[in-house]
Formats: C-alpha cells, structure tokens, sequence
C-alpha cells in the first residue's frame, strides 16, 4: 500500500458521481494556523491520510503517525490499523493532541509501518 496524500483539513465530505465513482471534498485544506490563545495551547486538527492499496496486495497493515516539533521531540503519536480494499483507494482520519509550548510548526510524520514517510507540517501563527 501506499500513501498518496495527507493533509491537514477543516472538513472532507464523501459524494458518488456517476460511474460508479467517489469523490472526496476537501475544505479548509491548511499548513497554518492562528492560535486561538497566545502559547502554550493544545491543537486537535484534523490530518486526511489517502491510501492506495493495488490489486495484487493483502490491503492491511498499520499506519503511524508522529508529531514532532523543530527540536525533533515527540509531542504526540498515533497508530491504526489500515484496511483498503485490494485494487481501491482509502481514507484514515488522524487526531492528535499537539501541544505548542510557542509559535512555530509542528510536522505531522506519517507511514505506513514498512514504507515511507511523508512529512505535513502545521505552523502555529499569532492571531
């Protein structure tokens, strides 16, 4: 399997088009934020992980999610069970705690246990 986008998102609704085919829409795609409160505050965005799974594979597995801040710290981790239909695409919604001590940017570090990572990154602003 494969990861073949994640971001940080507001909202996503699902709809069937003809076909028969899905689509996904995507609101308040983001890699920034204003902080609610001046630092320290805790954040839950939401973070949309597609995954691509081909015909020929078992479709499970496990998906791992760190969150580190610039220094490389740990300030939250989240793991999950993955289950795509072989030759479809899926969709895992990631929550995590992110604390930020001050402004700056957190990076979401997510994989698939056995492949890469790909890295989405959410900066804390001043209102």
């Amino acid at each position: 399997m494969d990861i073949v986008s994640a971001l940080f998102v507001e909202g996503i609704d699902m709809r069937q088009v003809p076909g028969p085919s899905t689509r996904f829409d995507l609101t308040g795609v983001m890699f920034s934020i204003a902080a609610p409160t001046p630092p320290p505050v805790t954040l839950s965005p939401h973070l949309i992980v597609f995954i691509r799974c081909r015909a020929d594979e078992p479709g499970q597995g496990t998906m791992e999610v760190r969150f580190l801040d610039a220094e490389g710290n740990e300030v939250a981790r989240n793991a999950q069970p993955v289950n795509v239909m072989p030759g479809k695409f899926g969709r895992q919604l990631v929550k995590g705690d992110m604390k930020y001590d001050d402004y700056g940017t957190i990076e979401a570090h997510v994989r698939l246990v056995g492949g890469p990572t790909v890295v989405v990154p959410l900066s804390l602003l001043p209102a």
